[in-house]
């Protein structure tokens, strides 16, 4: 690595791969003359449709593949050195594991391949298990998981020996949505440690979510990178965002806008709800009520290793990384529930008045109506006597 950029992790200058078939002519050019560099600490997205070149230039970029032409460079060694191995760890795009290992057993593998202790090896199984909530599993053989708690212990094996890059191909695939923000936020948490994550998915909600810097790749070549705040600015267009606006308050703000010139182009509605925010929360009542589930468990418990010395900080931070958002949306909440008891004081206030008036309206029963109502009964209860003695004579005549 040069002396000029050591927070360089990944270095790509003019990197090549050229598919030849048996007779050794060029078959497919899957990555065409592409430069790009990933600093440490980034989340950096590699993005593109199929077959554009993403799944080969992470085997290059693993040494699983021999570049044809031009020079790559991982943490300033070449990408077939031995050594540099342990720094990395990579979950592939399909979840390739021993179906009659239990999760427990699969985990302490591949700690064994890195040289752990088997102490460190039991520790870092118990808590990763734990972060993907599949501590209830441990000892289930793991061809008999299900697609997404397959991808949960491919998520766990690829954070087992702390490495400092890590490649993810696809880590939501398959995943709950809980599943989908606990692999973001161990994304997150481990980009504030200055670990390095490539991360390459077609779900650009996540990509969005997490990745600070992206590439774009088709047909093998560099179509559009950058910052992704930078890509995904519209200068050109301004946001306002209020509380609820009443009408007249709307009428006016649009009277606004038309005295300077803005005629078209505005939209005033309400913002609908993140749908995931509003799963996770359903799930969250669910979970507070204690409802027993047979499948992957909500945890979020990330093991104190990946988090640094000490546990609480790293706990510190993740919450930092999730203060924001959070904040935000406890500020909408309130500000919601104060509208809607707001209305309901108003709608009890309006029938209360409504039923007041109705009292004062109605008419009260004069005299003449009294007296008829009266008369009425009377005539009633002599009829109901004259019927009762009718009864009366004719059972008397049967006995007889």
């Amino acid at each position: 690595m040069p002396d000029n950029t050591p927070n360089l992790v990944v270095e790509a200058t003019g990197l090549t791969k050229i598919f030849k078939d048996f007779w050794g002519r060029p078959k497919a050019r899957a990555v065409n003359s592409i430069d790009f560099s990933i600093k440490q600490g980034e989340v950096f997205g590699l993005l593109g449709p199929n077959g554009s070149g993403k799944s080969t230039t992470i085997k290059m970029i693993l040494g699983l593949l021999y570049p044809t032409r031009g020079s790559l460079r991982v943490f300033g060694k070449d990408p077939q050195d031995v050594d540099m191995k342990s720094l990395i760890g990579y979950l592939p795009e399909e979840t390739y594991l021993y179906k009659y290992l239990t999760a427990f057993e699969t985990l302490d593998f591949y700690g064994a391949l890195f040289g752990l202790s088997q102490d460190q090896r039991q520790e870092r199984a118990r808590q990763l298990l734990e972060m993907v909530g599949l501590s209830h599993a441990v000892d289930r053989p793991v061809g008999e998981f299900s697609k997404g708690m397959a991808r949960r212990i491919g998520l766990a094996q690829a954070l087992v020996n702390d490495p400092d890059l890590v490649i993810l191909d696809e880590p939501t695939s398959g995943l709950d949505p809980i599943g989908c923000r606990e692999v973001k936020d161990v994304i997150r948490l481990l980009a504030s440690r200055g670990k390095t994550i490539i991360l390459c998915s077609h779900l650009l909600a996540d990509v969005q979510d997490v990745c600070s810097r992206v590439v774009v790749l088709y047909g093998g070549q560099i179509r559009a990178q950058g910052e992704l705040k930078d890509i995904l600015s519209e200068p050109d267009k301004t946001r306002i965002v209020t509380p609820h606006l009443s009408e007249q308050a709307t009428a006016e703000l649009k009277a606004f806008l038309a005295a300077h010139g803005i005629t078209t182009g505005v939209s005033i509605d309400h913002p609908d709800r993140n749908l995931e925010d509003y799963f996770l929360d359903v799930i969250r009542q669910a979970t507070a009520q204690k409802v027993a589930t047979a499948g992957a468990q909500a945890n979020g418990e990330i093991p104190a290793y990946l988090q640094g010395n000490a546990f609480a900080s790293g706990q510190e931070i993740l919450q930092g990384l999730r203060g924001n958002a959070d904040e935000e949306k406890a500020k909408a909440d309130a500000a919601a529930a104060a509208a809607k008891a707001q209305a309901a004081a108003d709608a009890q206030k309006a029938r209360q008045l409504s039923q007041l008036q109705g009292l004062q309206q109605k008419p009260l029963p004069s005299e003449e109506k009294q007296n008829a109502d009266a008369a009425a009964k009377a005539a009633a209860d002599e009829a109901a006597a004259k019927q009762r003695e009718e009864l009366n004579r004719k059972l008397s005549s049967l006995r007889k």
